[in-house]
């Protein structure tokens, strides 16, 4: 008996042939058919082509159609391959022929379709042969036939065609046969090499007693493929790994495997006695490749070791609990809150290690202060696990544990406290009998009690509950819960105290910042600032009244966060104060600020912890509404935007000067602009447009402050919705102030020539003006305040010399000189004769000063409007009858 291999080469030979003979017989017929539909093809579209040429009608009208048209009909017949052209009159007789002997005979044939007007294809027995003819008619202009053409091709020469292409095809199908024979020899020679010669009955007994054998064996037999299919499993394996009837060539990913089983039995990687969890049996799983040069397949047995759960289940939950521990260390204390870290910590223990997590932080901790002592009144400040309605105490209740409740032992010992069944906790349930009751029918059943203790102080207590679902708490439940309460506890104490360090932050700067805007009427005002998220800054603010109804707007801010940075700006904002109390023009103000800033930058440099404000820029701008004019200056600040009343937004150019305290040693410079009233100033710190390219920054600010007529509350609220995130990185103080101006009529000047005599006609014109106004009650007290300075700017002045009365929330009085020298307040002698003309001014004014121009300098003074001003300058009127002698003052 030949054996299998012989068989399958045989059988394979066989089928190869029968393939092989059928596509040749195939391919001859189907080129014969393709020759004979290209005859009827060619024929057909000669004869149309010939028929309808140019010059046919007139060829056969002619006296001798044979002579024209034969020349014609032989150049047509070999230009369209066909054996002739054949044209005949209605009534049968040849015009022209390849055979010139048939010219003019009467040939009888199947013409009558053409004589009717319609072309056709035949196969013809004619004078030629068996042909396929195809004939066309030829009509007149009317439509009428009036000769047909003829086309045939005999199929002896179609036959020559389809001749000359069997040699190709007899050579392909040899080709093609041995092609097969060798691949087929092959294939035979690889099975008799993997058959080892076997014959049939050989292979199936062999089979039988393999399969006998593999599904008697006590082990689990696999044989995965290179592509991971499984090609084969025994009934152990089935039953260890409770495969699917259908398992076999699928996937050992698709047969709801444990994933690392899964994936050792789909990789080329070796094992040897690994454990793997499937279903609820442990199993050793050896691997071996069947081709160790290659992952062409491997052989999996699986041995069931169900001795070894006991300590794979410890095993994995040791490996869960270091996975949990570890995400604790990882989320825990993302932030600095101390709310939002005891949720974490709620958060990362359900429903990992315990059903509902509650924890509870004295008021104390809350507010970032020190716990006192022991004690166990505490706040619910987080619960996990639970939603609706429940008996637990809710987040934010006050409680107050009993004497014999288990967390007082746990809070006095330090230590975790073990409540495994609740229903027989009596000091628990002492605590709120009912709602223990509530508990224990809610199906809460045991707990686990944790103090919150860092750096030997107590922060709260932890308490971890399990539901009936879950198994009760046990001993070694305990030192986890330990572990993860001492990570949390760190995280609550680092929260603590940087809420204690932010409380003490943001009320210096509370302190620090303006609490209310400076009563004035040159400006309507308002502002906004924010602190960063990072937590207090140096960023302030200021509007700050002038003499002569002038008002400073201020803003500023100081590098870094924190103390350091908010006392810093605080000591700033009090000498921008201090400066502009002097009249100071802004460049002389910032030139101020910068020797200050410098001066305090060293004495911190040299202190212990050598920290130096390490920068702090400031822009200063003094608005007046007698004239609607702008002084401003900036040291390394952003420049201000000016909102005209139109809508539309301008930057004005602004010298550049460097930032306050780097001793660059160069001047400041100021700008001086006019605004229309109802213009907006506004004035703001680098956080507004931090996070974006300057010039996208201003551009955007543009576009939030552009468009109709805003008062500046809406104008802040527009800007901050527009350019602020949720949550900045800086600190942003805004400023914004919409323009007024003075009204003319409230204010009066006069030039006052340097002339004693000149006293008396300016203090007339300017009782009368007093009187227009309404303020007779205080014309005395007026009077003598005028000759004072009058008189002193003519003795001690040079001209021009000028007096302007403003009418605002108080009487100002101004008399301006081109001198620079100064009066100063002294107390004169009971001898001397002068001295006392300041004293009587200071003493019937609220207040007054001198401020320097680029021209001179102006004596300003302020009376109060208010009815009770007028009762200084009673017992005045002896003062005043002797002043029409003016020189006495």
């Amino acid at each position: 008996m030949p054996s299998l291999a012989g068989q399958v080469f045989l059988l394979q030979l066989t089928v190869v042939v029968l393939l092989v003979v059928a596509a040749l017989i195939a391919l001859v017929v189907q080129v014969r058919r393709d020759s004979m539909a290209d005859a009827r093809h060619r024929t057909l579209a000669a004869a149309q082509a010939f028929a309808n040429s140019p010059g046919m009608l007139k060829a056969l009208d002619s006296p001798n159609p044979t002579a024209v048209l034969q020349p014609r009909a032989e150049a047509a017949r070999k230009a369209a391959g066909v054996d002739a052209l054949i044209v005949y009159r209605v009534d049968g007789i040849t015009l022209t022929h390849s055979d010139p002997r048939q010219i003019g005979k009467h040939i009888i044939g199947p013409y009558s379709e053409a004589a009717s007007g319609k072309a056709f294809t035949r196969t013809f027995q004619g004078s030629l042969g068996l042909s396929v003819v195809s004939a066309a008619p030829v009509k007149d202009a009317s439509g009428s036939v009036v000769a047909i053409v003829a086309a045939p091709v005999t199929v002896g020469t179609v036959q020559q065609g389809v001749n000359r292409q069997l040699p190709v095809l007899f050579g392909g199908a040899a080709g093609a046969l041995a092609v097969a024979a060798g691949g087929a020899g092959l294939v035979s020679r690889r099975l008799r090499r993997q058959t080892h010669g076997l014959g049939p009955a050989e292979m199936t007994r062999m089979y039988e007693h393999h399969d006998a054998v593999l599904h008697a064996v006590r082990e689990g037999v696999l044989i995965v493929g290179g592509d991971g299919r499984l090609l084969l499993a025994n009934d152990e394996a089935r039953r260890l790994l409770d495969l699917p009837a259908d398992a076999e060539r699928r996937r050992v990913t698709d047969l709801g495997l444990g994933a690392d089983l899964a994936e050792l039995l789909a990789s080329d990687r070796p094992s040897t006695d690994e454990v793997h969890l499937a279903a609820d049996r442990l199993l050793a799983v050896n691997k071996r490749l069947t081709d160790p040069r290659g992952a062409s397949g491997s052989v999996v047995t699986l041995r069931d070791t169900t001795e070894l759960r006991a300590l794979s289940g410890r095993a994995e939950l040791a490996r869960e609990r270091l996975k949990l521990l570890y995400d604790a260390g990882v989320r825990i204390g993302t932030t600095l809150d101390v709310t939002r870290t005891t949720e974490e910590l709620a958060e990362v223990a359900v429903p990992q290690f315990a059903d509902v997590v509650t924890v509870e932080l004295p008021d104390r901790v809350l507010h970032g202060e020190e716990p006192s002592g022991t004690g166990t009144e505490m706040r619910r400040t987080a619960l996990v696990g639970l939603e609706g309605d429940h008996p637990l105490y809710p987040v934010g209740e006050l409680i107050q544990f009993a004497a014999g409740h288990p967390i007082v032992a746990g809070v006095a010992s330090g230590r975790a406290v073990l409540v495994g069944d609740l229903s027989a906790s009596d000091g628990w349930r002492s605590q709120d009998p009912e709602r223990s009751r509530n508990v224990l029918d809610y199906g809460i059943r045991s707990l686990v009690l944790v103090p919150l203790r860092a750096r030997g102080m107590l922060l709260g207590t932890a308490h971890f509950w399990r539901k009936n679902t879950s198994p009760a708490f046990e001993e070694e439940d305990v030192f986890f819960a330990e572990e993860l309460a001492a990570r949390a506890a760190v995280c609550i104490d680092n929260a603590r105290r940087y809420t204690r360090e932010h409380s003490t932050a943001v009320a210096l700067q509370r302190s620090l910042l303006p609490r209310g805007l400076p009563e004035q009427s040159a400006l309507e005002v308002a502002y906004r600032y924010l602190p960063a998220r990072a937590g207090v800054g140096g960023d302030w603010f200021d509007v700050i009244p002038l003499s002569s109804a002038r008002v400073a707007l201020v803003v500023g801010d100081v590098v870094g966060h924190g103390l350091h940075a908010a006392a810093t700006m605080g000591r700033l904002r009090t000498a921008v104060h201090n400066f502009s109390v002097l009249d100071m023009p802004p460049d002389e103000l910032l030139g101020r600020m910068d020797e200050l800033v410098a001066q305090i930058d060293a004495e911190e440099a040299d202190s212990e912890d050598g920290s130096g404000i390490t920068g702090a820029t400031c822009q200063y701008a003094i608005y007046d509404p007698t004239s609607g004019h702008v002084a401003v200056a900036t040291a390394g600040h952003p420049g201000l935007a000016v909102v005209h009343p139109d809508g539309t937004v301008a930057f004005p150019a602004l010298p550049i000067s460097p930032p306050l305290g780097l001793g660059v040693g160069l001047p400041y410079e100021s700008a001086e602009l006019t605004v229309v009233e109802g213009s907006r100033l506004v004035l703001y710190t680098d956080g507004l447009i931090e996070g974006r390219d300057l010039d996208a920054g201003l551009e955007d600010l543009r576009a939030a402050l552009a468009g109709p007529d805003r008062d500046p509350e809406a104008t802040c609220a527009a800007v901050i919705e527009a350019m602020v995130p949720t949550q900045s990185r800086d600190d942003i103080a805004l400023l914004v102030a919409r323009t007024r101006l003075l009204d003319p009529s409230r204010i009066a000047e006069w030039e006052v020539s340097r002339d004693p005599a000149a006293v008396a006609p300016v203090r007339a014109a300017c009782v009368r003006q007093l009187t227009e106004w309404g303020l007779e009650q205080i014309a005395l007290t007026a009077e003598l305040i005028l000759s004072e300075l009058i008189t002193n700017a003519i003795r001690y002045g040079t001209e021009p010399i000028t007096v302007r009365l403003l009418r605002e929330r108080t009487l100002i009085y101004e008399v301006s000189d081109s001198s620079s020298t100064s009066p100063r307040l002294r107390l004169a002698k009971v001898t001397d004769e002068g001295g006392r003309g300041l004293f009587l001014v200071a003493q019937f004014t609220e207040r007054w000063g001198t401020r320097y121009t680029p021209t001179g300098k102006v004596i300003w003074a302020e009376q109060s409007l208010h009815n009770g001003a007028s009762a200084a300058a009673e017992g005045i009127g002896d003062l005043l009858l002797g002043m029409e002698d003016d020189t006495a003052w």
